[in-house]
């Protein structure tokens, strides 16, 4: 018996809650994930799962042994990975699931400098906004701005993510510049749908908080979109600077209440300690740390010209 296989089989299951998922993502049929749990618990003693035909949850047993098992996979993978990159470099695939802003105008280039680093590294991306459980979704790491959906999970904040309302100088010539948020509810608002606040708003100005509920002209989960809808004049957006960046430098977009601040979030790497790729994802992180670093370009230019403060405010 392969123990620590064997093992490593336990925490995808627990972690899946699914042992034809946890096949899959061993790339192995789900009657060898059958046999490797019946192995473990033979020599455990004990059910480590209670199964039916809908529900795959642990034991007492299993509950108990989980976290220990989870690290000692985790250290497994990694000293493996490390052994076999020192002697011919990292190589395999990397499955990294991405939010849509973050990609779109600022990914490409890290990715090509990436695969220059490390030609024999083979990157599968996954495009989209929705929030992931990275094991159940079968990727290795999840870059998004909302909290991690498991405490089992790692969570390592990159850098932060602002959000500005902004529209073009065309239509606040013609309908006005708000200068404070109770304003915003006379113009046409596009927002995005998917962050956790839902239709509450909050403006920090000079030490004290204004919260609104909003709605929307436009409610939608493109932040793309909300950019396309302002740069055609139908009314105020409010966007990451990530993907407003480039307009509002140009002078396409405009800020509005600059100084009435949003909270910000952090785009974040979440993945599992478990992943059997921990070495090649711990290069891919740290790439982006270096390449964005605490103040990302996008933002440092629109402070440099007083855009933008320079104060963060979190939640």
């Amino acid at each position: 018996m392969d123990r620590l296989e064997n093992i490593e089989t336990f925490v995808r299951v627990a972690q899946t809650q699914s042992f034809a998922e946890a096949g899959r993502q061993l790339r192995v049929a789900k009657s060898v994930i059958t046999s490797r749990i019946k192995q473990l618990e033979d020599h455990v003693g004990a059910p480590l799962f209670h199964r039916s035909t809908r529900v795959v949850r642990l034991s007492d047993v299993g509950q108990a042994f989980l976290r220990d098992c989870t690290e000692l996979v985790g250290r497994a993978n990694n000293v493996f990975d490390q052994m076999r990159d020192a002697r011919a470099g990292p190589t395999g695939t990397l499955r990294i699931h991405a939010l849509t802003g973050f990609v779109l105008g600022h990914f490409a280039a890290l990715l090509r400098e990436f695969q220059t680093n490390y030609p024999d590294i083979r990157l599968e991306l996954i495009v989209s906004d929705a929030v992931v459980d990275p094991v159940k979704a079968g990727v290795d790491c999840a870059l998004q701005i909302f909290p991690a959906a498991s405490t089992e999970l790692i969570s390592r904040p990159l850098f932060p993510v602002r959000r500005v309302f902004c529209a073009t100088p065309e239509y606040l010539k013609g309908h006005g510049r708000p200068q404070t948020p109770r304003e915003l509810h006379k113009h046409s608002l596009g927002l995005y749908s998917g962050y956790p606040t839902r239709d509450r708003w909050t403006f920090h100005h000079q030490g004290e908080q204004v919260t609104l509920y909003m709605s929307a002209a436009l409610l939608t989960n493109s932040v793309h979109l909300l950019r396309e809808y302002a740069l055609d004049h139908a009314g105020i957006v409010c966007l990451p600077t990530m993907v407003a960046g480039d307009a509002i430098l140009r002078g396409d977009l405009e800020v509005v209440l600059a100084d009435h601040a949003l909270s910000s979030f952090s785009l974040s790497a979440v993945y599992a300690g478990t992943s059997r790729n921990a070495f090649k994802l711990k290069l891919f992180i740290e790439q982006i740390g270096a390449a964005f670093a605490k103040v990302p370009p996008w933002d440092a230019a629109m402070i440099e010209k007083e855009l933008i403060p320079v104060e963060l405010i979190f939640d």
